[in-house]
């Protein structure tokens, strides 16, 4: 086929009748088409909603706040509220529950650090690992509700680390092998 041949013709639309069109063509002038124009309608401003402000580190709700902490396995949710400084674990004073000195005096250190010891009665619910995780763990919890109860605590605890999670976990024990990474005794014969 050779290009003589084949003539294209163009659509009819509504402006142009299929007659003119065809007629345009085998006079070899083109037709002069418009584009249709669309009426012109307002565009409604579409208003969103305002983004809600996330709390960083916990909730405040009234007179209580909240936060999670979290250490190897433990998972710690602590309340605060304005007091004298009972300090509840489980439903049992925190000398009670942890026992030794050390980690009494790490789960104070937010309270120190902020200079907010006895001002607040704090009741942790703690799960999960052992009573060295769960202090860690309630440690974490209590400084994050600390910054949720006033914004400007939480410069100095982030400052002295107590706002970051400690993301080590004990490492998975592998197939084949006895424990995490030791192999069985090797035997020569």
């Amino acid at each position: 086929m050779t290009e003589e041949n084949e003539t294209v013709i163009p659509a009819a639309t509504p402006e142009t009748p299929a007659v003119e069109t065809a007629a345009a063509v085998v006079s070899g002038a083109a037709p002069a088409v418009e584009q249709p124009t669309l009426p012109e309608t307002p565009i409604e401003e579409v208003k969103l909603p305002a983004a809600a402000a996330i709390p960083a580190t916990g909730r405040r709700e009234g007179d209580r706040a909240f936060g999670v902490g979290r250490r190897k396995t433990a998972v710690a949710r602590a309340m605060m509220v304005p007091g004298t400084g009972k300090f509840l674990i489980k439903g049992r004073d925190s000398s009670e529950y942890l026992r030794r000195p050390k980690l009494i005096d790490e789960i104070q250190q937010p309270f120190v650090l902020t200079g907010t010891v006895k001002r607040f009665d704090v009741t942790v619910a703690v799960s999960g690992g052992s009573l060295a995780g769960q202090a860690g763990a309630i440690r974490l919890a209590c400084a994050r509700a600390l910054s949720a109860w006033q914004p400007e605590f939480r410069a100095p605890l982030s400052t002295n680390g107590l706002l970051t999670r400690d993301p080590r976990m004990v490492e998975r024990k592998k197939y084949g092998i006895r424990g995490a990474r030791r192999r069985p005794q090797w035997t020569k014969r």
